[in-house]
């Protein structure tokens, strides 16, 4: 499974799991673009057989109802585009 991966200053480990059509994932890249922090976000509905089953497994045991955008920030989830709670997870 091979997450695309986005440079910027270090804050920990933030996974982005993501749909390819989704508004509010989109919003949440371009949140976490524009606050120019180190990530990496995969989309989900782009991957096929085992690769599929593996990122929706790891989406679940953070967010069991597998919605997204389901954005992990060290050991919080959050999951919606929560832009308060991002930056607040972020020391912002």
């Amino acid at each position: 499974m091979n997450f695309e991966h986005v440079a910027g200053k270090e804050k920990g480990k933030i996974t982005l799991y993501a749909l390819s059509t989704c508004t509010w994932c989109k919003k949440t890249k371009e949140l976490l673009t524009a606050l120019g922090v180190s990530f990496d976000y995969i989309y989900v509905d782009l991957l096929k057989g085992e690769d599929r089953s593996t990122a929706i497994a790891q989406v679940k045991r953070y967010n069991p109802s597998l919605s997204f955008p389901t954005l992990v920030i060290g050991d919080k989830c959050i999951v919606g585009f929560r832009e308060r709670e991002i930056q607040e997870a972020l020391g912002r």
